[in-house]
Formats: structure tokens, sequence, C-alpha cells
């Protein structure tokens, strides 16, 4: 049996440093989920053994997969649904107005496996030929911090099980292509603005460009105070003048009137840079 509280603190600490994720108490269970297969495999029997082996210089891998399998989430197409009205409703159109030729900017962040930014291009597309406008340039950077899930995103390739979660018949069947094993391949007009980078939150944004919508959706409810604090002080320095930001619906952005203003669009709130 592993021992998930014996080395439970160091791990913790451990974490937060390397991810900014904060556990808190009583989360054994969460770590045992994530970490049962690994430590398996290294014949580990409780966290302290496995805090003893990525401390050694020659354990990097290990370290990198610890972090992946802690922070690699399964998500679902068009989550919260809201975000996604609101895009379509009310962002969609203000942009769509715009004089100028520059392309949208969209920073989808801790994107996970794929499915926020693919649903993001699927509403921008089925927007543009339903309203029949040319004028929205939409360039979409996805970022995360753990290699696996950059792996399925950049793939563009779902097993049924995963389609199913969020996805509806309709936006299936006109954006996937079948592919063998059973699995379904986005199609190439929708991935075709989507770039993915890995990048974790507490790293530098400065290469990333400005923005005019960031969707930094059900990730901030892990960090502290802190470090929640400063990456919506550092995202508001990568949105363009008029840009939006939008989180999760269990979120809020707190403290920080002097940088966003909250915009209600019934249902839902959006926070607009100041």
């Amino acid at each position: 049996m592993t021992d998930m509280s014996a080395g439970y603190e160091e791990f913790c600490t451990f974490l937060e440093k390397y991810s900014g994720i904060c556990l808190g108490a009583s989360k054994q269970y969460l770590v045992a989920s994530r970490l049962r297969r690994l430590m398996t495999e290294h014949s580990l029997t409780s966290l302290k053994d496995l805090m003893s082996k990525i401390q050694m210089a020659s354990q990097v891998k290990l370290k990198t997969q610890v972090i992946d399998a802690m922070t690699t989430n399964e998500t679902l197409w068009f989550r919260d649904n809201h975000p996604f009205r609101i895009l379509e409703d009310k962002l969609l159109p203000e942009f769509g107005e715009r004089k100028n030729a520059r392309p949208l900017r969209i920073w989808s962040a801790a994107c996970s496996t794929g499915q926020e930014p693919y649903s993001i291009a699927m509403i921008i597309n089925d927007y543009k030929e339903r309203n029949r406008v040319a004028s929205i340039n939409e360039k979409i950077i996805a970022t995360d911090l753990s290699p696996t899930a950059l792996a399925q995103a950049k793939s563009g390739e779902y097993a049924t099980l995963a389609i199913g979660r969020g996805l509806d018949p309709m936006k299936l069947k006109k954006h996937f292509s079948e592919v063998e094993g059973g699995r379904f391949k986005i199609n190439p007009k929708i991935a075709a603005n989507i770039e993915f980078r890995a990048l974790n939150l507490q790293d530098s944004y400065s290469l990333l460009g400005k923005f005019d919508l960031v969707f930094c959706r059900n990730v901030l409810i892990y960090f502290t105070a802190d470090f929640k604090r400063d990456i919506l002080t550092r995202i508001h320095a990568t949105l363009n003048p008029g840009g939006y930001l939008l989180v999760g619906a269990s979120e809020a952005v707190n403290g920080l009137s002097d940088l966003y203003e909250m915009v209600h669009c019934r249902p839902g709130i959006i926070y607009k840079k100041i």
C-alpha cells in the first residue's frame, strides 16, 4: 500500500514551487489518484520516498513526469457555455466592427488538452460564416505547462469518450473527421489559426505579445491569493486597450478595480481592461 501522508507537506511545497498549484490540507486522495501509476513504475511506497528520488540530479525526467501528472486535467468542450455565448453575441460583433485590419488575438491560458482553444475557433468560424464577416482574422495562442496535455492538443485527435464531453452532434459532424481507431480529428480549417506553446503561468508572458481576449478559466482556483493577483496583474499587461479577460464560473477578479472593469453580460461576467 502506498503511504500518501509521509512526505505530503514536502510534496505540496515542491508542487507549488514548480507549478504554482497550492493543494492545501487533506488532498492526499487526489495525489494518490494522479501519481499511482508513476509510483508503481518506480517501486515507491510513499511520497517521502518520491521526494527523496526527485532530489537526485539524475531524476529530472521523473520530476517532469510528476508535475505533468498533477497538472493534466480532463476538460470539456464549450465548458460553462456562458463565455462562448458572450464571445459569439457580444465580443465578436464588437471586434468585427473595428476599422483596422489587425488580427483578433486571443490567449487560451492553461488550455489543457485543447478543448477550449478549439471551441473558441469553432465559435469564430461559425460566426463568420453565418454573418458573412471577413474582417475578423483571428490568431489563438494556447498555452499549458504539461507536455502530455500539449501533445494531445496539438494532435487534434480525441477518443469518443472525450468527444462526448460537451460537443453537440452538429459541431462534431461539421468540424471533425473520423479517423482510424474510432477517434475524431479536428478539421484543418479550425486548427489553422491556433498555435500551441509550452508556458508555466509563473513564467514571463512577454514573448506571447498582446491580446484582445484572454481566457484564463478554471485554473486560478488552484493558486494562492497572492499568486492569483500576480497572474491577473500580468495578464492585464498583455491586454490591448479595450481588451477583455474571461475567467471561470467559480472565479472572480477581486481587489483589482484599478485594472479591470466588471462587465455584466446577463448571464455571465467578463472583465474589461481599464
